[in-house]
């Protein structure tokens, strides 16, 4: 009886070590975390959209707060001409780029592949967009629509000089300070202003037949310009040397873009080398 217990014993501890040797031992899954970015461009691709997305949010206060002042959100036909309202560029803009800023900044940060891929395609449509853009008006430059563009932009800040502070300053910057020029080709277009215009002395504009202060030249150790500088300059029998600028913007822009050309080029190209480098940091992250 004893030896058939022996015998039983090694008979069963025979079967666990075969059992042992032919069932493999469990395997055990270890869950490797992954990481859609790289590490190293990770904070750099939210660093530089955080700057974007600060300077965007600055600029669409700006744009919303010189719209406020204007009560233009409850006036909205006093808006004769959106693309030139400075304000509403400055809203179209700022919310753009606040977009995109956010986009960049929060999918780098959070991993968001969606948030990223969107960054991604937004920034290349709007890379092509500025490339198409710059192509057009290089094989338009000499079919005089770039010329015809600017003109009616021009007209249309003389038109509405006095109806929006927005545009008034900025035509006053552009005559005064930028290009040293008075109306789209001369001071005679500022006839094309109902308070400007020679036939308002009927109507007692004081303004009429005259240009803004804007137009006026600078004398000599003159430390502030009189506002009045401009009064009755076009009228008959004014003197020869009226001391305001003769040279038209439309012509003072031109030359100004000739002497210029390089500057304004390699601004254009270090735009587009800043965002192509942008869409390849992107992707950098994603290898």
């Amino acid at each position: 009886m004893e030896s058939r217990g022996i015998f039983r014993n090694k008979v069963t501890a025979i079967f666990i070590i075969v059992e042992i040797g032919v069932m493999p031992a469990p395997v055990r899954k270890f869950r490797r975390e992954t990481s859609e970015i790289s590490c190293c461009l990770k904070y750099l691709l939210f660093a530089s959209n955080v700057v974007l997305w600060l300077s965007a949010l600055l600029v669409l206060s700006v744009g919303i707060w010189a719209w406020s002042e204007k009560d233009m959100f409850r006036n909205i036909t006093r808006l004769h001409f959106i693309a030139l309202d400075p304000a509403f560029v400055l809203i179209i803009l700022g919310g753009v780029t606040f977009l995109l800023g956010f986009m960049g900044s929060v999918g780098a940060l959070r991993e968001n592949t969606c948030l990223l891929a969107a960054y991604a395609i937004f920034l290349s449509v709007l890379l092509i967009a500025e490339i198409g853009f710059c192509a057009v008006a290089f094989v338009l430059k000499d079919k005089g629509w770039i010329k015809n563009q600017a003109t009616e932009g021009l007209k249309a800040f003389i038109r509405h000089y006095r109806e929006d502070a927005d545009q008034q300053n900025l035509i006053d910057w552009i005559q005064e300070d930028w290009l040293q020029c008075c109306g789209v080709d001369g001071p005679k277009d500022w006839d094309s202003n109902n308070y400007f215009n020679c036939s308002s002395i009927a109507i007692g504009s004081r303004e009429a037949c005259g240009v803004p202060f804007s137009c006026c030249r600078r004398r000599p150790h003159e430390q502030i310009k009189i506002k009045q500088c401009g009064y009755d300059v076009r009228k008959d029998g004014y003197p020869v040397d009226r001391n305001i600028h003769e040279r038209g913007c439309l012509r003072a822009g031109e030359d100004w873009l000739e002497a210029h050309l390089v500057c304004v080029a390699i601004c254009c190209v270090a735009l587009l080398v800043l965002q192509m480098d942008q869409i390849l940091t992107f992707k950098s992250c994603r290898s």
